[in-house]
């Protein structure tokens, strides 16, 4: 069951985000251990709202392949990229320009442009009204092949770790199956220019919350990722190179009743000559199908968690909400 919204006292290091196997989930051979890492993963992600995810199966060469594509399209002149800009999308697929995103009641916009590459969904779908078909670079023929197998792989992770968190509170090991199998998930190259003066007010990514139920971040190995602590502190989070960074986001925190919370982020300025370096990071938002009612679960609603949302909302209305309070509707 859900519980109350504060961790349980499971010997989770409330001074250093956790980094779990999921092998341990996957291998029926091991059901103790498979319990056990439920129990971790639950419980890191209530302390934390984010956790480093290794034995993926997510190969090496597949990022890197992937990396180098990315690197090569926004190596690309500007008015070539903005060819893949769609005004009034709020960003949904193609080319979002640098300067354009700025966090929740931020001053400053952002310092990156990015990609979003979404489902592939039939034209006949009831969802295609809401889910554009994506837009592909033709500089790069090899992008869409790259891109989406990326996609696809990150999509199946995300699978696993929401039915890990599914069986944590209490719910059906395939609870989420029905609810993402056409979710409006995106998958959002991005590049930070490097910086050229000390002197900018801007940082790379203003501190946010993500809008969706998880992120899962590929590239998290460049400094400049901090999480907000219970604490109040920020604690930077440079995972390993063979991590991928999976963290809770608002759909997920508004589903749970805060039971896993949406930890506030950002992504800061490096010092000396390491700012002049650009930088380069994969996120995937992985969303719900449009028509799902995010509706708080009945068992985390306590007497000393009661429910924070009185009304259902669906997740395209969120997501809507929540694109204009960033500045991309």
């Amino acid at each position: 069951m859900c519980g109350s919204s504060r961790p349980a006292a499971t010997g989770i290091d409330v001074n250093r985000i956790p980094t779990l196997d999921i092998r341990r989930f996957s291998d029926p051979a091991s059901p103790a251990d498979r319990e056990a890492f439920v129990a971790e993963l639950g419980a890191a992600y209530r302390e934390w709202g984010f956790c480093g995810i290794r034995g993926h199966e997510i190969s090496d060469a597949q990022i890197d392949t992937a990396y180098d594509v990315i690197k090569r399209f926004f190596a690309l002149p500007d008015e070539v990229k903005r060819k893949y800009n769609v005004p009034g999308s709020g960003g949904a697929r193609g080319y979002t320009p640098f300067g354009v995103e700025t966090a929740k009641d931020s001053k400053h916009f952002d310092l990156k442009e990015f990609w979003h590459v979404g489902r592939e969904i039939p034209r006949d779908s009831k969802y295609a009204d809401v889910m554009p078909p994506n837009l592909w670079p033709e500089e790069i023929p090899e992008f869409r092949d790259v891109a989406y197998g990326l996609y696809t792989s990150l999509d199946q992770l995300g699978s696993r770790v929401l039915s890990a968190l599914a069986l944590h509170i209490g719910l059906p090991e395939s609870y989420f199956a029905d609810k993402t199998d056409s979710g409006n998930s995106i998958l959002r190259p991005i590049h930070y220019p490097p910086i050229t003066t000390d002197d900018v007010p801007n940082v790379r990514a203003g501190a946010h919350e993500d809008i969706n139920l998880i992120t899962l971040l590929v590239g998290a190995s460049a400094e400049g990722l901090e999480v907000l602590s219970r604490k109040g502190e920020w604690v930077p989070f440079t995972a390993d190179a063979d991590t991928i960074v999976v963290n809770i986001g608002d759909m997920l925190q508004r589903l749970t009743n805060h039971v896993y919370p949406s930890t506030t982020h950002r992504v800061v300025n490096p010092k000396g000559e390491k700012a002049r370096q650009p930088r380069y990071s994969t996120p995937f938002f992985l969303h719900p199908n449009p028509d799902f009612l995010i509706d708080v679960l009945p068992s985390c609603v306590t007497a000393e968690n009661p429910s924070r949302y009185p009304e259902a909302i669906t997740a395209h209305g969120y997501l809507e909400e929540r694109l204009r309070e960033i500045k991309l509707k």
